[in-house]
């Protein structure tokens, strides 16, 4: 099963979540700065970024507007926040909308508990983000 981790991170809280899911997964966190798309299928997508004033970041939102379906089995996402789980939300209505298989179930770490949830978070990409 191939996997890919993508994020967007301003303050390097969904970087260190994105790292340990990447690492439970087996592959490499991106950056979707450094990786504007994918190039390959990969069968999961984890895909994640945090909300900046309440809304999602105009990079990441981007990045999902023009994410190739045809590349992509299913999207797990992912998300840090003070308090607002809308970029996951909205992510997952964009995407469903365009026609991706979304995971109803999704991870997320308030961004002041970063550090007490990168076992949750290793753990979630090594189970496939799937209730299994």
């Amino acid at each position: 099963m191939k996997k890919a981790v993508r994020y967007f991170s301003k303050l390097g809280n969904t970087r260190t979540i994105a790292e340990a899911i990447a690492e439970g997964a087996g592959v490499t966190a991106v950056s979707i700065t450094d990786a504007p798309q994918l190039t390959e299928y990969v069968d999961i997508l984890y895909l994640g970024g945090a909300p900046y004033a309440n809304i999602m970041a105009p990079e990441l939102k981007t990045y999902a507007e023009n994410l190739d379906a045809s590349k992509v089995g299913k999207v797990v996402l992912f998300t840090t926040s003070n308090w607002s789980k809308r970029t996951v939300l909205s992510l997952k209505k964009l995407l469903r909308k365009k026609g991706f298989t979304v995971e109803d179930e999704y991870f997320y770490a308030h961004m002041l508990h970063i550090q007490g949830r990168i076992d949750a978070a290793h753990a979630f990409g090594k189970r496939n983000g799937l209730n299994n």
